[in-house]
């Protein structure tokens, strides 16, 4: 696709805009999407558009966002209480990243006449509502769910009656709105708005479900289709690398490699929020040479803190979630880490998406176990990926006692780590159980006891998961710990820890624990219940097959509704005509004979 430079557009954008991106984005040339998809929204046109991350989507609806604000501006200048565009973000951290970008180009003194505001969640509504009265917003940038619940506020703020001169509607990782199930909030959101109006559609990746979904809130969309190589999905200057490793050695391995490649700034995912709240206590402390952070999806008001620092720290490692997977732009990031595979295969495609972005270089590793090694496989033509193996170093095994010794003793020192590191382990091994990709990710192939190994546990957890054989495959520390004499570093959560368990050495209960009584049956009256259903069904089959026989045999059958079933007597009966109707047929017994002995006869003496 031709690549345009930015002041070449056949209808150009206005001198601000252009000094904006120019001058403070450095940016003299568009990328494929942006030379394909603002040309269509400047003539009014509604896109769908899919572009692999990292492509410039953001700068692609926001330069013609403000060439159509400042035309109708033109004409009629805009009153505060309008809002002329919305952007409509999965999480608060793209919303914010969003906003940010755009605040480049209303810090132009010829652009500084539009407001925008920024409505997510962890905030508190009221204030919302107070600097949008005082305020005004020309431009919203939202999540789903912060704007409906002010759409739907019946207050002073009527921000339903704003919306009806909206110029222009941006979905940004739409299919991740509908992975995060806010299709019934957007639905709801588009019956507030304006029929005439441009709408624009951005994801890296389009779905049937994704097109079926938006087309009601699209008038006849443009598709535009944008990838860096015609038979890749990742960016163009990304390497990606896959290491095998055994489930024991994943900890061990992955040092020595962070040690060996020298990575200094990367993001680490993890499958669950409780394993990133215990990697981090234990990274802190195994790369002490660098800050850990940590990221998930529980947190709230802390998010946007924990992200500014991240990308102002040159030295730093990022662990999280999914909910850093989309959208989010952090600079010279040299590596993206997967301790496992994703729990989908575009997630994969998201997640490496974070580096190698607007032209950078960058480096992806995801760690697989042995029996995940047909994943690689999958990836290149699931996800059009490519993959170079790391060749493990085996001289980097002999370091697993020595990793797994200073673990043990973090555990040991703080019961609070003892409890994460259990709650992360059962954790992982549930969200691994619900893979999309389950016939190739099997919770059946691990061997949890390595895989417990590698968490560092002290003991193995209670969980049906866990047989015999994992025991055998577990390597406990070298002095057996007493779990119960491990103590809390917290004075108050070790006081509250120590009155439980007195009240548990008085009465054998452990106090806060719910208590299930089900009602235990022997296992002779079990049996006995099991023999009579069987019976049971036996029998009216026998009774099924006894009826249609007699049809065939041309006996009228007189049958006796009931609404629920028949008793013991009547199946009885039944399988008593069903023999002599057996008899008839072999003509052991004559027709008078049968009729006697169905009860037919007694009738018509009566």
């Amino acid at each position: 696709m031709s690549r345009l430079k930015w002041k070449n557009l056949e209808k150009p954008l206005s001198e601000p805009i252009l000094e904006v991106v120019q001058n403070v984005f450095k940016f003299k040339i568009m990328t494929p999407v942006q030379s394909a998809t603002i040309p269509l929204l400047l003539s009014c046109k509604d896109v769908a558009v899919e572009a692999v991350t990292g492509s410039g989507k953001t700068l692609a609806f926001i330069t013609p966002m403000l060439e159509l604000l400042l035309k109708r501006h033109r004409n009629e200048s805009w009153r505060k209480n309008e809002v002329g565009s919305i952007v409509i973000s999965p999480t608060r951290e793209l919303a914010t990243q969003t906003g940010e970008v755009l605040q480049k180009f209303l810090e132009n003194k010829n652009l500084s006449l539009f407001t925008q505001k920024l409505l997510v969640g962890g905030t508190s509504v009221d204030d919302d509502v107070k600097n949008l009265e005082n305020d005004g917003a020309h431009i919203i940038i939202c999540t789903p769910g912060r704007l409906l619940d002010l759409l739907e506020r019946n207050d002073n703020l009527k921000l339903a009656g704003r919306v009806k001169s909206l110029e222009l509607l941006i979905f940004d990782e739409a299919d991740r709105l509908l992975d995060l199930g806010f299709e019934v909030a957007i639905n709801s959101i588009l019956s507030y708005l304006p029929r005439q109006r441009r709408t624009g559609l951005f994801s890296a990746t389009q779905t049937k479900e994704l097109s079926d979904f938006f087309r009601a809130g699209l008038r006849n969309p443009i598709s535009v289709n944008v990838k860096e190589k015609a038979n890749v999905n990742t960016p163009k200057l990304l390497k990606n690398f896959y290491m095998i490793v055994e489930p024991e050695q994943k900890l061990n391995f992955l040092m020595k490699f962070i040690e060996d490649r020298e990575i200094k700034k990367a993001l680490i995912f993890l499958p669950t929020c409780a394993c990133v709240e215990y990697w981090s206590k234990i990274f802190s402390n195994l790369l002490d040479s660098l800050k850990i952070l940590s990221i998930h999806g529980k947190m709230k008001k802390k998010r946007g803190e924990i992200l500014k620092k991240f990308r102002e720290f040159a030295n730093v490692f990022l662990l999280c979630t999914d909910v850093m997977a989309r959208g989010v732009d952090i600079n010279e990031l040299d590596w993206v880490i997967q301790w496992d595979p994703p729990s989908n295969a575009s997630a994969f495609v998201h997640r490496v998406g974070r580096t190698a972005r607007q032209g950078s270089e960058g480096n992806a590793l995801i760690m697989l176990l042995p029996t995940e090694a047909a994943y690689v496989e999958f990836l290149t033509k699931n996800q059009k990926v490519t993959m170079e193996k790391v060749e493990v170093d085996e001289s980097w095994s002999g370091n697993l006692s020595f990793v797994n010794s200073k673990i043990h003793k973090l555990q040991q020192s703080d019961k609070n780590i003892f409890d994460k590191a259990t709650t992360a382990f059962v954790s992982h091994v549930k969200a691994y159980s619900k893979h999309d990709c389950s016939l190739l990710l099997r919770v059946k192939d691990l061997d949890l006891g390595k895989v417990a190994t590698s968490y560092g546990l002290l003991r193995l957890p209670k969980m049906p998961e866990m047989k015999e054989k994992f025991h055998k495959t577990f390597i406990a520390p070298e002095n057996k710990v007493d779990i119960n004499s491990l103590e809390y570093k917290n004075k108050q959560k070790q006081q509250a820890y120590r009155k439980k368990q007195e009240v548990y050495q008085k009465t054998g209960e452990w106090p806060g624990k719910k208590i299930i009584t089900k009602k235990h049956e022997s296992w002779t009256d079990s049996k006995q219940k099991r023999e009579f259903k069987k019976e049971n069904r036996k029998k009216r089959q026998e009774v099924k097959k006894s009826i249609n026989e007699m049809k065939a045999s041309g006996v009228s059958v007189i049958a006796k509704k009931r609404k629920n079933q028949y008793t013991k007597d009547d199946l009885d009966e039944l399988v008593k005509d069903f023999v002599a109707i057996k008899k008839f047929k072999k003509n052991k017994i004559s027709k008078e004979e049968l009729d006697h002995e169905i009860g037919f006869d007694s009738e018509t003496d009566q």
